[in-house]
């Protein structure tokens, strides 16, 4: 009740009684030490801030660790979330390269390097980086003295107007030689 109303040695009291329990808790859904320490910081945060619901808990402790339990699913699924998002990204750009790394002739590998003459600058230094030298995002980032995410940024740009020049060109390539070769 003394928490409820504002009181911050009341709180400071809880805090230090159930900080080690409650970390012990996490880390057992958690399975990482260091994440189960910001979880526990994260909920005893949640746990001042809404202090004025503490009046109608009848159990602090089965409140604590519920509250804990639903803040670590979350952190797990948001991080389950990230990492899905981050292996589509790579698929993504492996099937990008997959495909300009298979021409089908000389006039295709052709239309490539005039595309990407065609690209920005930054760009293209980011796109030859990555794809003629084989550098990983990071180190271009370190390299060209840009974020990991402009370099991101860069390399999604790139591979959109690539696909979309070849795919435009490529096109009327194959209508030239349709024609070509329909006498």
């Amino acid at each position: 009740m003394r928490v409820a109303e504002g009181n911050e040695n009341a709180f400071a009291v809880l805090f230090n009684n159930y900080y080690n329990q409650l970390g012990d808790f996490i880390i057992r859904i958690a399975e990482s030490e260091d994440i189960a320490q910001e979880i526990v910081q994260d909920v005893f945060l949640k746990i001042w801030i809404n202090r004025q619901a503490l009046a109608q808990v009848d159990s602090f402790k089965a409140y604590l660790f519920t509250v804990a339990r639903n803040h670590a699913f979350n952190c797990l699924k948001q991080t389950a979330r990230l990492r899905n998002r981050q292996k589509a990204y790579e698929y993504y750009e492996l099937q990008t390269t997959s495909h300009y790394e298979e021409p089908a002739s000389a006039d295709v590998l052709q239309l490539v390097e005039k595309a990407v003459e065609l690209l920005p600058p930054r760009q293209r230094s980011v796109f030859l980086l990555s794809r003629k030298e084989g550098i990983s995002h990071e180190l271009i980032a370190r390299k060209l003295n840009i974020s990991h995410e402009t370099v991101k940024k860069h390399m999604v740009l790139a591979l959109r107007f690539l696909r979309d020049h070849l795919r435009t060109n490529l096109r009327s390539l194959i209508l030239i030689i349709s024609l070509l070769f329909r006498n």
